[in-house]
């Protein structure tokens, strides 16, 4: 079914930045990474199996294939949030407009994986968070870096996160990171298409430059977290 899907959409990759020419993608740096501490506020203990994050840093494509690489994780989701359910459609966000950021709903294991350390990922390898309306490439307000909290709870773990990496300054600028609240009704699941695209276009030339370096030094920097076989949304 998902290949059927692909193979209608096979036109229109003109996501991201994939637009951009292969000369335009060389002349830009490859993703790197940050080696930061891992929160000093724990996240407090919950009887819960299961917890969700809502989480912008970018190009929704490598946050998606970096969480679902990740142990814990049980679903990773490209989608919009931040906007209205009426104008969450990709070629409306990609105008910058809409108030949508691309973004994933990351579902996870508490007993597993912490919040704090789905956000230690975050801010290390998923994306750098002191770029403002951007990421690598692309530009624009649906690139923002934002932490939509699900809870009081996550608020303070992610609040209190960003001032401990500020006052460590283990980033050349300060982060610019947004908290915000979102229900998770709130959530748009992206279009089919979006899916599972790193998992499934590896050698797609935006993928194989900005994405694949993100799942490396996930290995590298996380190796207890990092899981060879993603989990997906569209399964064979």
């Amino acid at each position: 079914m998902m290949k059927q899907k692909l193979k209608k959409y096979t036109v229109p990759l003109l996501f991201c930045a994939a637009a951009m020419t292969t000369q335009t993608l060389s002349a830009q740096a490859a993703e790197s990474a940050f080696r930061i501490p891992a929160p000093k506020a724990a996240s407090a203990a919950i009887a819960a199996t299961t917890e969700t994050a809502i989480l912008a840093g970018g190009c929704f494509w490598g946050v998606q294939a970096l969480y679902q690489h990740t142990l814990g994780v049980t679903s990773a989701v490209s989608g919009y949030a931040g906007g209205s359910k009426e104008n969450a459609h990709y070629d409306v966000v990609g105008s910058g407009t809409t108030g949508h950021a691309e973004s994933v709903k990351i579902t996870f294991d508490p007993r597993k994986i912490s919040y704090g350390k789905i956000l230690q990922i975050y801010f290390s390898v998923a994306h750098d968070p002191t770029q403002l309306n951007r990421q690598g490439p692309d530009t624009g307000s649906q690139y923002r870096s934002a932490i939509f909290y699900q809870s009081d709870e996550q608020k303070r773990v992610a609040s209190d996160y960003i001032a401990q990496l500020d006052a460590a300054k283990v980033y050349p600028a300060r982060i610019v990171t947004q908290v915000a609240s979102l229900p998770v009704a709130a959530f748009y699941p992206a279009e089919d298409y979006h899916q599972d695209f790193a998992t499934l276009h590896p050698q797609q030339g935006y993928i194989a430059r900005y994405d694949l370096p993100k799942l490396e030094n996930l290995k590298q920097l996380f190796p207890s977290d990092y899981r060879a076989t993603p989990v997906t949304v569209f399964r064979n």
